[in-house]
């Protein structure tokens, strides 16, 4: 089935796609599947922000399709710091990669244009994430004969790897359910970006899980993100509403199709502003939960009046992505031979952005220093903020 483009006024958009009673019967529910025109990863996010607080999906089901240039999308609850090779991320690839924060939970995920995104809405009552990862399973045995697994968790795997993430929302009156399928990912690249060491990060943020992946080219190469746009929504079309049941041909031409969507203001009114909470650093930053970083340092034999070698730690406490605390420990040995316990100065960063806007005022700051003592410590500050 062809991609047919069609435009709409917003108010006949919505009075077009958001009819609904308040108990659906199957054979009256219609589906349409969407094709987002961006690959603006805030801008998709936006998109399906938009849908699921101004639609009514009781009585129309709705598969947004959507594609991203290169970017690291953490979980609502998330911490990116720990999901992610922040410092890095501008150095991958041509173009970067970009982070955002989703508005819905579970594990971190890497998208770039060798992923396929889908989104299916549906009003509350009729969520239903295996459903939806049947339907996947089915394009694709149906048009590759891929045979794909759902596992325990509801990931799709191949060969026990992984090829989706899978996250939700469910809320009142409407709910969706997204994931990512991985067709031709570049591997590398992703790998760099979530690649971290462990930097002594304690929380309570959702943490991801690792798992092994593989891309579905690398089981049939013939196999392109382009195609599965129609495979995918053309099974999605032909399968009833609420039960995996192939209704072929006749059931898919009663349903409203494809429609090419520009995720612009002037069909989504408000889009902008939400496109600019999901690029802004107080939604992908700030709603980090809190978290404490402590790491220890060996100080230097030159600076201690004692044989027994000892160390300095230092605990640095974040809240909405800002520097709330630094706690130094100082050894006796260094304690003793003279160290200035300039507090104020090594804690200069508190109340600033972790980590680029604290490192500025970090560097300000040691150009005040004479100590050797002083300088060491507020080292020790400034390495604990770039090991994240």
């Amino acid at each position: 089935m062809a991609l047919v483009q069609q435009s709409f006024r917003m108010s006949a958009f919505i009075a077009h796609f958001s009819r609904a009673c308040s108990t659906p019967v199957e054979k009256d529910i219609k589906k349409s599947v969407f094709v987002s025109q961006s690959k603006d990863i805030y801008t998709n996010l936006a998109l399906e922000d938009w849908l699921y607080r101004n639609f009514d999906f009781t009585n129309h089901h709705v598969l947004m399709l959507w594609q991203n240039e290169p970017c690291v999308v953490i979980g609502r609850h998330q911490n990116p710091w720990l999901e992610a090779n922040v410092s890095e991320l501008n150095n991958i690839s041509e173009k970067g990669v970009k982070l955002a924060r989703r508005n819905s939970g579970g594990g971190t995920v890497y998208h770039d244009l060798g992923n396929l995104n889908m989104t299916f809405f549906t009003g509350r009552e009729q969520y239903n994430r295996k459903y939806n990862l049947e339907i996947v399973t089915r394009a694709l045995f149906r048009e590759y004969g891929l045979k794909l697994e759902i596992s325990s968790r509801q990931d799709l795997t191949l060969r026990n790897c992984k090829v989706s993430g899978t996250a939700a929302k469910l809320g009142r009156p409407s709910a969706y359910h997204h994931c990512t399928l991985l067709v031709n990912c570049n591997k590398v690249n992703l790998s760099q970006a979530l690649q971290k060491l462990d930097a002594g990060i304690q929380t309570n943020a959702t943490k991801s899980i690792k798992s092994k992946i593989i891309n579905l080219c690398e089981e049939n190469p013939k196999l392109d993100v382009s195609s599965l746009y129609r495979v995918v929504g053309w099974e999605y079309l032909r399968t009833q509403a609420l039960s995996v049941k192939d209704g072929g041909l006749e059931l898919a031409t009663k349903q409203k199709g494809f429609q090419m969507i520009n995720p612009i203001e002037q069909w989504f009114p408000g889009i902008d502003a939400l496109t600019d909470t999901f690029q802004g650093w107080e939604w992908r930053y700030g709603r980090t939960p809190k978290f404490t970083i402590t790491r220890s340092f060996t100080v230097p034999d030159n600076l201690l009046n004692t044989d027994v070698p000892d160390d300095s730690r230092v605990t640095m406490v974040v809240e909405n992505g800002k520097i709330s605390d630094v706690n130094l420990f100082f050894p006796p040995g260094l304690a003793a031979n003279g160290f200035s316990g300039n507090v104020n100065v090594v804690t200069s960063p508190i109340g600033h952005k972790f980590s680029e806007e604290a490192l500025d005022y970090l560097e300000w700051s040691v150009g005040t220093l004479i100590s050797v003592k002083d300088k060491f410590v507020t080292d020790c500050v400034r390495q604990v903020m770039q090991s994240v």
